[in-house]
Parts: C-alpha cells; structure tokens; sequence
C-alpha cells in the first residue's frame, strides 16, 4: 500500500495564517506546508483508496498530491481539523462510506458516528458505519482496527491499517498524550510505519498553563498539558511498540525554527510504500 501524508500539521497549520515566527517564515522559504492532519492510504492491489480523517484542507491537499479520490474514509474524532474537510463529500461521490467509531463519549452523549450523522445530515453523499473499538474491519480492502488512545475531553481514537495481499502495516497513534493503554498498544505494536502525534518538543511544556505530564526516568516530560505527545514522548512510543520507521505528525508552528524541519518531523507530500 502506498501511504501519503496529506496533512501533517496541528490545527492551524504551518505556515500559520497571519503569522511571522521563524518557523513560519522558513516553511514559507522552503516552500513546505503542514497542513491540517490527513492520511491517504492506496490499495495498489485492488486500485481503491482510504482517507483517514477528512482535514479542512481537502480540496487544497488532493489538488497539490494528485492522489485519487477516496473510495472510504475513517474518522478518529469530532474536533474540526480531523472532521470538517467531509463536506467536501458534496458533488464529487455518489456514495462515500464513513466508518467511525461506536463508543458513547460521556461527554457529547453520542457517538463519534452519531455525531457525523447529525452534522452531516444534509449529505445523501455519505453513509456512515458503526466501528466498535479492537474489532477489525474491512475498508477499501484494508484491514482497520479503531483503537482508543487518550485525548481529554473527548473520545479519540488511533489505528492500525494492514494491507491483506502484503502484509504492510500503517499505525497511527491519533491525536494523543502518553497516556495510552496497554491493550491499545498491543494492537498498534510493530508497524512498518508509525505516525505520531507529537506536537512541540518537550521543552516548551514550561509554556503551558499546565506543564508536562507523563515525565520519563529523566524527568522529560512525554505529554504537554493534557492532550497530545512531546516529540520525546512520541519517540518513546515509537520505540516501545517496535516501530520499524516514524514520522512526527500534527506538529505545530511552536516548534523553533532550529528543530522544526529536522528528522523525523514530517512535512505533507511525503510518500511511503509498505
């Protein structure tokens, strides 16, 4: 399967709109964008595409990419930089099927699908699929399984994708903080690749109105604030579940200008055959 980062940026971006930090000037230097998080994942054996969550930036990223249009896609959360970009689903298919996850969030009292459902509810252009968390399912002939991760206040969800005819695997930890159970990261363990979210290096958690959490055995923080993995906490993940190559995903323009474009940060466009 052939695997292209759409999107590898934080919810706003980088360039950032209306900003002038270093990191945002260089990216505008270097010509290189992270835009709001996408995956395309290619089922070359089969011809049929999956797109994991549907960025605000769809229309800019598959025009820039030239990747064909998804015959699925899955969402792992509700907050608008995974889940907007679906109503571009109207006039370009006549069904697109959205696989989500079935678990109640105490929080909003519905589901992920659920909620699709209901924002969704003038797009005939889309039927979505319940997805119980750990039960692999089939989409555009890959195998998927939903697994919960933690990323407060609501429900988020990582994944696994393997492709059936090669036996490559994709994991993606989703949006994140280090506090992920041992059961998910049984699932995720010993991917050919791994996207992980890690969002500023662990050195800006003094930044945070709540610091870091998850400190390691030298005091690093793997978590900033409550929500999402340090770079440092991402490559922890990385390393504990085997994970053969890593990319760093939904990084923000936060990052100094000095750390922001080195390995293993990812920039969209980047393309991977497992």
């Amino acid at each position: 399967m052939r695997v292209t980062l759409l999107g590898t940026g934080d919810t706003t971006g980088t360039p950032t709109v209306g900003c002038d930090c270093e990191t945002c000037i260089e990216a505008r230097e270097r010509g290189v964008e992270r835009t709001r998080f996408s995956v395309h994942v290619e089922n070359e054996a089969t011809g049929e595409s999956l797109l994991i969550d549907a960025s605000p930036d769809f229309r800019h990223q598959f025009l820039r990419e030239g990747v064909p249009l998804p015959d699925a896609v899955v969402i792992s959360h509700i907050h608008f930089d995974h889940l907007d970009g679906l109503g571009n689903a109207y006039r370009l298919f006549d069904d697109l099927p959205v696989h989500a996850p079935s678990e109640v969030d105490p929080v909003t009292e519905e589901s992920v699908a659920d909620t699709i459902r209901r924002k969704y509810d003038y797009l005939d252009r889309i039927t979505v699929h319940d997805e119980a968390p750990f039960e692999p399912f089939r989409a555009a002939g890959l195998d998927v399984t939903l697994v919960p991760v933690d990323h407060p206040p609501l429900l988020c969800y990582g994944l696994r994708i393997e492709d059936p005819e090669t036996g490559g695997t994709l994991s993606l930890s989703g949006d994140t903080s280090y506090n992920v159970s041992d059961e998910s990261l049984r699932v995720l363990a010993d991917p050919d690749l791994f996207l992980a979210d890690a969002i500023v290096p662990a050195s800006l958690c003094e930044h945070h109105p709540l610091g870091g959490r998850h400190h390691d055995a030298d005091g690093v923080p793997q978590t900033f604030g409550t929500k999402h993995m340090t770079r440092e906490g991402a490559l922890a993940m990385a390393e504990g579940i085997g994970a053969d190559e890593t990319r760093l995903v939904h990084t923000a323009h936060f990052y100094p200008a000095d750390e922001a474009f080195a390995e293993p940060l990812a920039v969209d466009g980047e393309v991977y055959e497992l």
